[in-house]
């Protein structure tokens, strides 16, 4: 029962379920700044240790004053965990010793906030309450003075603010840990947007914070009983801290996901930044307008849930360029029904291989391939180098089992997979990697929206159908061959009914990506299972004399027409052997049956009356069909069934195939596929039929 507990105290810590929203502080927050009267220029702008290390180690005095401001505020906390431990009562208070926690890191300042706020999706370093406690660290703290702020966007911008903009909000609408926000009008063009001015000392609180952590670390590397690598833990964050100080930097962010986003997914909407008007401190980006998504009452917000899971999984799975803060107050509902994405200080950048190996373990789940996807998990972050992978192994399986059971890779609830993934942390060297932990709070984020008006809401089968998309339209010789292990397995036999689940779950992709307006703003995306009607005209001129006008246009469903398109060029290829195989096998079964209407029941006495010439089988001649044979052919009516269904080429159960209509009305869809496909058909269907010939006749 504990266990459960806990295990549901992670999930909702991983889950984003305590994350808040609000635009200002609490009245009871006080933040403690350092400020110094001397110059703080030599200070680095990106993270370099030795260099902090080098500007104030000449300043005792004011890292001195530090110390005592920290331990005045957290000695008392300290003694009391020493006191637990002692009295081991460590669980007792668990829980008390988390809020006090989470009270002392909120006044420390913004360092501190912002590492508590890493923590937070960190199982494998803070205990589940711990964790979820850290998830309530409110960054909202008290404004700064305006003057203040007024003087630093003239300090970095070189003029008055009233030569830049028209109007400017009179006070903040929002204060965070790092800076706050004016609501303001350009001059130049008459553009509302939204002015983020950062809070005075931060580098300076910033880097001293880090310069007496990371000694601390190095102390306690002393210790061989500490296991956790304080200094490689804040040489990790820190790095990416400081990039979130660069408003520059997080101008560049914006524009950069707004261009990833604009072809594919239109209807998400990245805030502009004037570059003109933006430097390291200060940051001019448009104004939004629009409702929190965690607010909004709309009945569309399902949808745009639908987006954001989309949008996540093509940051996390295709560009590798990843919004490390997914919080409901990033998440806007714009007055057009669109979803606006906020706040691109913190990214988080996943290597090909991070991107490729999440697939690629996706492919070996569907085959239950076990010592595969441990090995999968090896390479991404999840064990440990060097772990003995043999106790793991049966405990994976045993998860893994029970996530394909409710119908396969199609119908794996991806929230309640990760709970059991986070289950094995507690028990085994195995770790949730803090990218991963992203896109579980992203994901949990999302759908806790959605669930507030909709208790029935459930995430478009949440992570596969982007997989399966991505399996289908990327042309990486890794994916690739993901794509052909998910349909062809270890055994290498093409399996029907992954090929469905696949091509089902493409289409479940395409109907999320038409949500929020993505059809009407023909985003990339949306469009991938439909043709185009310049393709249609291009292959019915030179077939409109000989074939007969239809009077209704063709309707097929997305994977068929994906198939057909020019997207679908690599899978076509990637069929043609399965393609030849049936047309081998359906065209030997049509001669069976013909000579079977014919009175020929059995030919092999007739053609055994023929004498044997040499090595030459005059008997092998009669077509039959083999139990290869009727696997394919199984394979052929299943898949033309999946693809016609729906469309005005299918047929009931005692309806003749009208074969002139089924040409007259593919004609229009297939986008150059006789001149493409055809020939090559042809030739291996050739191939394969003389081979058979020889194979027969003379072996």
């Amino acid at each position: 029962m504990e266990e459960d507990e806990q295990l549901a105290t992670l999930m909702r810590g991983l889950r984003g379920q305590n994350l808040r929203d609000s635009l200002f502080a609490e009245d009871d927050v006080e933040l403690r700044l350092v400020e110094v009267d001397e110059s703080s220029e030599f200070l680095p702008l990106v993270y370099d240790p030795a260099s902090i290390s080098a500007y104030w180690g000449k300043r005792p005095r004011s890292v001195a004053t530090r110390i005592v401001q920290l331990l005045s505020v957290a000695g008392g906390f300290l003694s009391r965990i020493a006191w637990d431990v002692i009295n081991k009562k460590v669980k007792e208070n668990e829980v008390a010793r988390a809020i006090e926690l989470r009270e002392i890191v909120t006044s420390l300042g913004p360092a501190y906030i912002k590492l508590g706020q890493a923590l937070s999706i960190r199982p494998d370093i803070l205990s589940p309450v711990a964790m979820t406690e850290l998830q309530k660290l409110c960054d909202k703290v008290p404004s700064f003075a305006d003057d203040v702020a007024m003087a630093l966007i003239e300090e970095e911008l070189g003029q008055p603010w009233q030569n830049i903009y028209s109007e400017l909000s009179s006070s903040p609408i929002a204060a965070a840990s790092l800076g706050q926000v004016y609501k303001g009008r350009l001059i130049e063009n008459g553009d509302l947007v939204a002015v983020k001015v950062q809070r005075p000392f931060v580098l300076e609180t910033v880097t001293i914070d880090l310069f007496i952590i990371r000694n601390l670390g190095l102390a306690l590397r002393k210790f061989p009983q500490v296991s956790i690598d304080v200094v490689g833990l804040v040489d990790e964050w820190a790095a990416r801290f400081f990039e979130e100080l660069d408003y520059v930097n997080e101008g560049e962010n914006g524009n950069r996901f707004a261009e990833m986003m604009r072809k594919d997914l239109p209807q998400v909407v990245i805030p502009r930044t004037y570059h003109k008007y933006t430097s390291r401190r200060v940051l001019t980006t448009e104004w939004i307008d629009g409702e929190k998504l965690s607010q909004s009452t709309e009945n569309d917000v399902g949808e745009l849930v639908n987006v954001g899971v989309i949008c996540y999984l093509k940051q996390l799975l295709d560009t590798g360029f990843f919004h490390a803060d997914p919080h409901p107050g990033n998440l806007i509902r714009t007055p057009d029904g669109k979803l606006a994405i906020l706040d691109f200080g913190l990214v988080t950048k996943l290597t090909d291989d991070q991107k490729y190996g999440m697939i690629e373990a996706i492919a070996h789940l569907i085959h239950r391939d076990y010592p595969a996807i441990v090995k999968d998990f090896v390479k991404l972050g999840f064990i440990p180098d060097g772990v003995n992978l043999e106790p793991i192994l049966p405990v994976l399986a045993k998860v893994f089992d029970q996530a394909l059971e409710g119908g396969g890779a199609k119908n794996i609830n991806f929230q309640e997979l990760a709970s059991d993934l986070a289950q094995i942390t507690f028990d085994y060297p195995f770790r949730i990697p803090p990218y991963f932990a992203l896109i579980i709070r992203a994901i949990g984020v999302l759908e806790g929206i959605a669930l507030v008006g909709n208790s029935e809401f459930a995430i478009v089968d949440e992570a596969y159908p982007y997989i399966a998309q991505r399996l289908l339209t990327d042309e990486s010789p890794r994916l690739r061959d993901a794509l052909r292990y998910t349909i062809y397995g270890k055994s290498g036999v093409f399996d029907a009914e992954r090929f469905i689940d696949v091509m089902q779950a493409f289409e479940n992709f395409i109907t999320a990506a038409k949500s929020g307006g993505g059809e009407d703003m023909n985003g990339n995306m949306a469009e991938l299972g439909i043709l185009t009607t310049s393709q249609s005209e291009y292959l019915l001129s030179g077939f409109q004399s000989v074939m007969p006008q239809s009077p209704q246009p063709v309707q097929t469903r997305a994977a068929l027409a994906f198939l057909l398109s020019d997207r679908g060029n690599f899978f076509r290829e990637f069929l043609l052997d399965e393609i030849v195989k049936g047309i081998d096998a359906v065209t030997r079964e049509q001669l069976v049956r013909t000579m079977s209407l014919l009175g020929v029941q059995n030919a092999t006495p007739v053609f055994s009356m023929v004498p044997t010439v040499g090595p030459f089988k005059p008997a092998a001649l009669i077509p039959t069909i083999t139990e290869e044979d009727e696997v394919i052919l199984n394979n052929v009516r299943m898949v033309v069934e999946f693809l016609t269904a729906g469309s005005s080429l299918s047929r009931t159960s005692d309806q003749a195939l009208n074969i002139p209509q089924i040409i007259q009305e593919l004609l229009p869809v297939l986008p150059g596929i006789s001149v493409k496909v055809l020939p090559e058909v042809v030739s291996r269907l050739s191939s394969r039929v003389l081979a058979r010939l020889i194979r027969d006749t003379f072996l």
